[in-house]
């Protein structure tokens, strides 16, 4: 086990890099001074901070981040999507490091869903990248909708009973890998994958810790798969997305070495209402925008 988690390490060392060159090339061809204000400042680096901090303690940090940036009104609704997926990946690929490391869990079981959540999430970044302003209202909306209702399950349940493999087989594992193929590409609407993966891993007879490290691992590798489609066709906020990069590792290592034992009953349902006002809002806004000819959705990198 010792050796697969270090060829997974490395796995993972190779494709951040790998993201992290093309998007600064990105960055390099597409945005300038010139262009616009898209260097982030304190507010985008407080978000980023803030977000993956309860992110690393369970909560999740797409659903939180489309609130503040929906109330705020920092990010078009058609960026939203792209920036969640390219501004969160660093601080999760720190989070795939400390978990992998310090939570047993099968190797195949492991591999197999990170794979599958991996493919799921560059079909579907293909797919929503290119989604008009309405359709992608609508898909947040109900990602959000979603969201929230798995988050109040998990506060009428704060102790699910689970069972205690550290992974799974034959019918099992089929039904894991496909599942993790489909909140792959779920989450490139904006919808996290950590309070789905909690409850797949529980309905599965899994102890519940495993879900950190294959979740975690999962969103480390589709990310960055993910996020090149985003970059590519330049479907994302850049200054938002580069705030919640630069603010979110720090509120990671903070999380993880420094506060384990706080209690989140009360921010969770704070995120529960504001979640469900987020999600009302944004179908509103489907509903009575007017109605346009479908573009194809390639707006310009910043503000």
């Amino acid at each position: 086990m010792k050796h697969m988690k270090t060829a997974l390490f490395i796995a993972l060392a190779i494709t951040t890099v790998g993201f992290i060159l093309f998007w600064i090339a990105a960055i390099r061809t597409h945005a300038s001074p010139e262009g616009g204000r898209w260097m982030p400042g304190p507010v985008d680096m407080l978000i980023g901070f803030a977000t993956n901090f309860f992110d690393t303690l369970g909560i999740g940090s797409f659903a939180p981040t489309t609130a503040i940036f929906k109330l705020r009104n920092l990010v078009r609704d058609e960026q939203i999507p792209g920036t969640l997926n390219v501004g969160h990946t660093m601080a999760t690929v720190a989070e795939a490091f400390i978990f992998i490391a310090i939570v047993t869990v099968d190797a195949t079981t492991l591999f197999s869903m990170i794979a599958a959540s991996s493919l799921g999430a560059w079909l579907g970044a293909g797919v929503v990248a290119r989604w008009p302003r309405k359709a992608v209202q609508i898909g947040m909306g109900l990602a959000l909708v979603t969201a929230a209702g798995l988050m109040l399950h998990s506060q009428l349940s704060p102790d699910p009973v689970g069972g205690t493999d550290v992974g799974v087989k034959g019918v099992r594992l089929g039904i894991a890998v496909a599942a993790s193929f489909v909140l792959g590409a779920l989450m490139t609407l904006g919808i996290g994958l950590f309070a789905p993966c909690m409850i797949l891993v529980t309905l599965l007879g899994m102890n519940p810790k495993v879900a950190f490290p294959i979740m975690m691992g999962s969103c480390a590798f589709l990310m960055p798969v993910g996020s090149i489609r985003f970059i590519r066709e330049r479907s994302y906020n850049l200054k938002s997305a580069l705030g919640l990069a630069f603010g979110g590792i720090p509120g990671v290592l903070i999380a993880a070495y420094i506060v384990k034992e706080l209690s989140l009953r009360t921010v969770k349902w704070l995120v529960i209402v504001v979640v469900i006002y987020t999600a009302i809002m944004m179908l509103r806004s489907a509903m009575v925008e007017r109605a346009r000819r479908p573009v194809v959705v390639m707006p310009s990198i910043g503000n």
